[in-house]
């Protein structure tokens, strides 16, 4: 006689069952009867997840089988799951060994998997210090909230834990953490803007939870007045785009008068265009990085903005200041990162803002202070232009190589 597992037997029944309801149709349920369904599902769905969990975190012995590293990587490479996702299912299926009454939680369908992976990792993070019977009742503690708080409202409660559990140290302890969260944020914090030709940009940051709620909440600000504005065809304006349009706002909004020097010079954005189309409604402009706008928004820029316009055909300052002063003055760092737009070593993309301004004859032998002897360049080949160790040649294009002398 073969013996069938628990476990096997359990599959086969479930595949069976799901088999029969696989053409149901939902729509026939009365809606009382939906409802229960919903829930019913939910918890299957948790007690099946924390089956599978149990399984993984018994499979060692799989991973050995091809030689992988664990049975997240085996996961991984008979393409269940992708690689992140599966460390993530390992660790809470290894963490659920820990944890009796997290799992007693899932098999019974009490809360959601989420929870059991909010609850397990407060309790991984715990101080080592803390007795069995102090976590036993954090644990107890977080598994009767899981069963009544959603898991964004119980990941905010287990910030709280430690007051919970031991009052005495409890602030001492949430400072610690406070720290040891603030770091890691920094750490991984990233900001990136990628122009994608069609006339839009990509933001993507990734910040510390305070500086996002410090942005949303100005953002809010100048969406407030907003959130009843109408599309040209009469519906309301939906919520990101109002946050879009605010953002806009925002920046326009900024006093460029107390923002910090930027590459040597106030932070300002340049635009070229022709006098003659700035003052009609068609036209286009160019920005410093080579984006182009209409005329139009460029005069509304102009209004609000740090815009200085360069405006071909029209008055401007003097730029070519000779012997009279050896750094290069405002209007001229202007004036060269309109014309370089990046530094100019060769091959290099460093964007003008970037950039010093390089006497290319040096002022202490004889140079000028002008446009036609100023070239930007990065910190490194700025630094290449000055070391007595490298040669540099001007090419036909006026870019600047520079290369070891012999």
């Amino acid at each position: 006689m073969i013996l069938v597992h628990q476990i096997q037997t359990a599959i086969a029944e479930v595949q069976a069952a799901l088999k029969d309801a696989a053409d149901a149709n939902p729509v026939f349920l009365a809606t009382a009867e939906k409802a229960e369904a919903l829930v019913e599902l939910g918890r299957i769905e948790a007690r099946v997840h924390e089956l599978w969990l149990r399984v993984l975190a018994a499979s060692q012995d799989v991973a050995d089988e091809i030689g992988a590293k664990d049975p997240g990587t085996w996961l991984t490479g008979h393409e269940i799951i992708d690689g992140p996702a599966a460390r993530k299912e390992l660790r809470l299926a290894q963490a659920l060994e820990n944890h009796d009454t997290v799992r007693t939680g899932l098999v019974e369908g009490r809360f959601c998997v989420e929870h059991a992976r909010i609850i397990t990792t407060t309790l991984e993070n715990l101080p080592e210090e803390l007795s069995h019977e102090v976590v036993a009742r954090a644990e107890a503690h977080l598994c009767d909230l899981a069963t009544q708080h959603r898991p964004s409202d119980l990941r905010r409660l287990c910030k709280h834990l430690h007051e919970v559990i031991d009052p005495a140290t409890a602030e001492a302890e949430e400072a610690k953490a406070l720290q040891r969260l603030e770091t890691a944020a920094e750490a991984r914090a990233t900001l990136s803007i990628t122009p994608l030709g069609d006339g839009m940009s990509k933001i993507y940051a990734l910040v510390p939870e305070a500086v996002g709620e410090r942005l949303r909440t100005l953002i809010e600000a100048f969406a407030q007045p907003r959130i009843a504005a109408l599309e040209a065809d009469g519906r309301v304006r939906p919520r990101n785009r109002i946050m879009a349009d605010a953002l806009g706002h925002l920046l326009e909004s900024i006093d460029l008068e107390n923002l910090p020097a930027h590459g040597g010079d106030s932070t300002t954005i340049i635009v070229t265009v022709p006098l003659a189309q700035l003052r009609t409604e068609l036209g286009v402009a160019t920005m410093a990085d080579g984006t182009t706008i209409t005329a139009s928004q460029a005069r509304r820029l102009a209004c609000s903005c740090g815009i200085i316009p360069a405006v071909l055909g029209g008055q401007s300052e003097p730029l070519d200041l000779g012997r009279t002063r050896r750094l290069f003055s405002p209007s001229q760092r202007k004036a060269l990162k309109l014309r370089d737009q990046h530094c100019r070593a060769e091959g290099c993309t460093v964007p003008a803002t970037w950039c010093d301004a390089h006497h290319h004859n040096p002022w202490s032998k004889g140079g000028k202070t002008d446009l036609t002897d100023g070239t930007l360049l990065c910190g490194h080949h700025h630094k290449r232009a000055h070391d007595p160790t490298y040669k540099t040649t001007r090419l036909a294009n006026g870019d600047y190589r520079y290369h070891r002398r012999t």
